[in-house]
């Protein structure tokens, strides 16, 4: 089949060889051809007819008025689903083979009389206009940290003209994610462009029914640092393109780093939290010169951050818990009763009563969950041992499996009511001198396989008995004899 290029070729030698037949050898045509070409001067692709007949009858022309008017009922529906259907209404008529047919005609008739499509119209960004963000999971990177799955988000911030951008680590899409995320940004980026804009997050952006456009803690938010807020129509993401575009660009740079460091494991936190922050300076590096630009028109940020927090007033009940979005905390039990202030962070939560924080606390991910610090109840407890076994959040009275092992082996071995008293002493003897040197105690009583008592434990703790490490496995030598009289009875046969 002759080419194009071989013809362009050949219009080209003719001009500089002598010989027409060394002309066409070297083009790969035989002269009678390569004649033909030049005499004609037209490539062989512009001497092909257009081919406008059809070499088969068409397998759908008696049932097309039908699926037309599928079509235009509904634009929505799939070639696959119009040939199933007719495949049941027509049995037999219709063969597997010719879906493809129908897939060609239905494509065909959408291009030329199917209902117009949606026109997305390429935007030019100015330098310092505008900031986009969003949340991205990142579970399926696979991050592990000491050996466990990591579960994280990003708060993902992006400059529309330059493409420079910064994330933040953090755990669900709360406010106090975004506007931690929006400031650590903010404050890295060292100035304020002119508008931000999100999608529409529920801790940003009110209901379509609301008079207000946002919430009013994301207006104070955006007020404070100057800048205008805007946001996507539902179901749009592509309003939001520059991040969602460097989503995925984002992830998979950091999933080619990861490749390249041999590892997706990482010592703590922190250690993950560097290399997060080294990749991001290396996808910046190339945006130098653009970001130069819109540093040159930022707005100048204000003298400090504001508190990234929820505050709230609660009462502590008389179960000595607290409620915050929809949680449960335990707090110590001499705050019953007292009015306390909750600051909301992130990641933490911090207790105040008075004008003094008296506790931090980790944050519960999610919502109708509990977290209970056996320490700040177990006084009461002790006293009232009969409110154990059926406490509400009795699991959380377990600070590691050894715990509960020796829980369970005093109820096989004790009544109810004493069990519960001894189990008790123990946590009570925890909470007082060391959680660690009781667990290492009851590891050792459950390897050596001793009757597990209050008296026991603390004897052993008083002892000063050297307690050997965890990792510290002690193996007995395996006897072959078996295997060898095994071999030779198997040889014998």
């Amino acid at each position: 089949m002759v080419t194009d290029q071989q013809v362009r070729r050949l219009f080209k030698l003719v001009q500089t060889e002598n010989n027409f037949g060394i002309a066409a050898a070297k083009t790969g045509l035989d002269e009678k051809t390569a004649r033909k070409y030049r005499k004609r001067g037209k490539l062989p692709s512009e001497l092909e007819k257009q081919h406008t007949w059809r070499t088969r009858e068409d397998p759908f022309d008696d049932v097309w008025q039908g699926i037309k008017s599928m079509l235009e009922i509904n634009p929505g529906l799939e070639a696959k689903t119009i040939f199933e259907d007719l495949q049941r209404k027509n049995p037999g008529q219709f063969s597997d083979g010719q879906l493809r047919t129908l897939q060609r005609s239905i494509k065909s008739w959408r291009a030329s009389a199917g209902p117009p499509k949606e026109v997305f119209f390429t935007q030019v960004h100015k330098p310092g206009q505008l900031a986009q963000s969003d949340f991205t999971r990142m579970n399926k990177i696979g991050v592990t940290i000491g050996g466990h799955p990591f579960d994280h988000m990003i708060y993902h911030f992006v400059l529309t003209y330059s493409n420079w951008e910064t994330g933040t680590i953090c755990f669900s899409e709360s406010f106090e994610s975004l506007s931690q995320g929006l400031q650590n940004a903010l404050w890295k980026l060292g100035g304020v462009p002119e508008m931000h804009r999100t999608d529409c997050l529920t801790t940003a952006v009110q209901k379509t029914d609301h008079p207000e456009e946002f919430t009013r803690r994301y207006k104070d938010l955006l007020d404070y640092y100057g800048v205008n807020g805007c946001k996507t129509n539902p179901a749009s993401p592509h309003e939001n393109g520059d991040v969602e575009q460097r989503h995925y660009r984002f992830k998979k740079a950091l999933d080619q780093a990861l490749l390249l460091r041999g590892s997706r494991d990482f010592t703590d936190r922190n250690e993950y939290d560097q290399f997060l922050h080294k990749l991001i300076r290396q996808l910046n590096a190339g945006r130098k010169d653009r970001f130069l630009q819109e540093q040159a028109v930022l707005r100048r940020l204000p003298k400090g951050r504001i508190d990234s927090c929820k505050k709230m007033t609660v009462t502590v009940g008389p179960s000595s818990t607290i409620r915050a979005n929809k949680n449960v905390y335990s707090v110590d039990s001499r705050l019953i009763g007292e009015s306390i202030k909750i600051r909301l962070y992130m990641e933490h939560l911090e207790i105040w009563h008075g004008q003094k924080r008296v506790d931090t606390l980790p944050r519960l991910r999610g919502e109708d969950k509990h977290t209970i610090n056996y320490r700040h109840i177990i006084d009461s407890l002790v006293r009232k041992p009969g409110a154990f076994e059926n406490y509400r959040y009795r699991n959380d009275l377990f600070p590691t499996s050894r715990f509960r092992i020796a829980y369970d082996s005093l109820k096989k071995r004790h009544a109810l009511p004493r069990a519960a008293k001894q189990y008790l002493n123990i946590l009570y003897l925890a909470a007082r001198k060391n959680e660690t040197e009781v667990d290492d105690v009851l590891r050792v009583l459950i390897d050596r396989n001793m009757e597990i008592t209050d008296e026991q434990v603390e004897a052993l703790m008083q002892s000063n008995e050297s307690v050997p490490p965890a990792t510290e496995v002690h193996i007995p030598a395996v006897d072959l004899t078996c295997y060898d009289q095994l071999l030779q009875e198997v040889a014998l046969c």
